[in-house]
């Protein structure tokens, strides 16, 4: 996929081979290389500043969406956005990154239990079949809040928990 707001895959393969320190050769190893950015990971951006407040909230809000938006398009799904799968440019432009569990087409109605728990939606967890846009609009929702102020709204999804049960 390309878009700026996804990270490039420059190549890929199953002939990779890693030297180890001990001169011991790895062969035919699966391999993947990536385009680099400088910023790191938003987790790390997140950690370090704390809660950054509504206006920074909307402006990574606005890209996270647009790269979103480009993917399910074309009908993909990442199932574990997070901030750490999220990568910053040294000009604040953010990249999504680890397409691990991302699915292409039949993504209405996903049942494979996938994500990390602290940003997956409540129906994942309880197994039951999901629309993978709409879990992936769930943890968007988890980010914005981190990113807005600066930690965690739940441990995880669940309908005892405080800031799950707010109804607007």
């Amino acid at each position: 996929m390309q878009h700026p707001g996804i990270i490039n895959l420059n190549e890929y393969g199953d002939a990779g081979q890693v030297l180890k320190p001990s001169g011991r050769v790895i062969e035919n190893l699966v391999y993947l290389t990536m385009e680099f950015v400088q910023g790191g990971l938003l987790f790390d951006l997140c950690e370090t500043l704390g809660g950054m407040g509504e206006d920074v909230g909307r402006f990574f809000l606005h890209q996270i969406l647009d790269s979103v938006e480009f993917m399910h398009e074309r009908q993909v799904c990442h199932r574990d956005l997070k901030c750490e799968n999220i990568l910053i440019d040294d000009n604040m432009n953010l990249k999504l990154a680890d397409f691990g569990f991302a699915c292409y087409k039949n993504i209405n109605a996903l049942e494979s239990y996938r994500g990390t728990l602290t940003y997956m939606a409540p129906e994942i967890k309880e197994c039951k079949q999901y629309n993978g846009k709409q879990v992936d609009m769930f943890s968007i929702g988890v980010i914005l809040f981190i990113i807005v102020k600066g930690n965690f709204p739940f441990r995880e999804a669940r309908k005892t928990d405080y800031f799950y049960q707010l109804q607007l």
